[in-house]
């Protein structure tokens, strides 16, 4: 298997222009450091709901609630001023609440074949440690929820475990006893910088890619998007989405395309679709006997009501206008964690 952080080098795979091309390059063993990305649509059958579906999204759920503008609850400033709205949909979404989907399974089956080299993710449901991907082989591009800090310097570390306990017995305004900070999650927000680890690891792992695959994004939110542009040119590329993203839009009408695949359909059947095509099937099914009583959902829960609260916005403009938010330099959903520098969606 790839090494967690130095990965095994292969020369780029050429000339797949359908999924079973592709399988047969896993099946034949020629894609050996495999980049998955993912994006809150592989988490939509856990029950989670994704940012921009019209209606069941996250935002189009948050319009009806008295709040500046829906990403506002995602947004620094404005939780240090009502960090109530935050704290109802972090208890709503908490980890353990969903389990993992077939894709979130799938790409647990690519490491166990030894040719999975990341899984870089815009998702905070950590469903991807629920798969038990080996957090080595994981890039949370926008957080997580295993740890918590202060807001404010020195930036305190709180256990996860104190923030958990506190929402359970009802609280909306979690601070931390010593400083009085507002304390939150290390999921990235509006205008906070991407983690370290991914700008560490970035360049590296995109130029030994051999194989990437994207799965239920829309491709929008920076600098993850750019991502897709990373790989060698030669390197083949797979979308499973419900719609055309990113530069694929361009990419899969281009009449000398000669390395883009996309697969326009649910993505818990297209994945197990390629697991077939991979020669993987009976693998992929005692994988998901592993994890038996997985809960699915035809559609996403709706969010918890934010009724009775108020969220009056501040007075302050949105210092954002543009939905670019998010610096890639050091330190420091809906299943996606809304942190980008161009726009935001998911």
């Amino acid at each position: 298997m790839a090494s967690a952080e130095e990965g095994q080098q292969s020369a780029p795979v050429q000339d797949a222009v359908t999924l079973e091309e592709v399988a047969r390059l896993l099946s034949s063993g020629k894609a050996k450091n495999i980049i998955v990305m993912t994006g809150a649509g592989i988490s939509v059958s856990a029950g989670i709901p994704d940012f921009r579906s019209p209606g069941t999204g996250l935002y189009a759920q948050l319009e009806k609630y008295d709040l500046p503008h829906p990403t506002s609850v995602f947004e620094l400033n404005y939780f240090r001023q009502h960090p109530e709205p935050f704290y109802i949909l972090a208890k709503e979404m908490w980890p353990g609440n969903f389990d993992p989907t077939d894709a979130h399974l799938f790409i647990k089956l690519l490491e166990q074949k030894g040719v999975l080299r990341r899984n870089y993710t815009q998702n905070i449901d950590c469903l991807e440690r629920a798969a038990k991907i080996n957090p080595e082989l994981l890039m949370e591009c926008h957080g997580t929820f295993a740890t918590a800090h202060t807001i404010d310097p020195p930036h305190k570390a709180v256990p996860i475990e104190e923030i958990k306990a506190r929402l359970d017995a009802g609280e909306t305004d979690i601070r931390d006893k010593e400083t009085g900070s507002l304390i939150k999650p290390d999921i990235v927000f509006f205008g906070e910088s991407m983690p370290e680890r991914f700008i560490r690891l970035v360049q590296r792992d995109f130029d030994d890619c051999d194989l990437l695959l994207v799965m239920g994004t829309s491709l929008t939110v920076h600098p993850f998007a750019m991502l897709t542009q990373m790989v060698p040119g030669t390197c083949p590329r797979v979308l499973f989405n419900n719609t055309l993203a990113g530069d694929f839009r361009q990419s899969i009408v281009d009449p000398h395309n000669t390395r883009d695949v996309a697969v326009l359909d649910d993505i818990q059947s297209a994945v197990n679709r390629f697991a077939g095509l991979c020669g993987w099937a009976e693998d992929f099914d005692a994988l998901k006997r592993k994890f038996p009583n997985r809960r699915t959902f035809a559609a996403p829960n709706p969010i918890p009501e934010l009724s009775g609260l108020s969220l009056k916005g501040s007075e302050e403009p949105d210092p954002y206008p543009t939905d670019s938010r998010c610096n890639t330099g050091g330190g420091g959903t809906a299943s996606a964690a809304p942190a980008d520098t161009q726009q935001q969606s998911t």
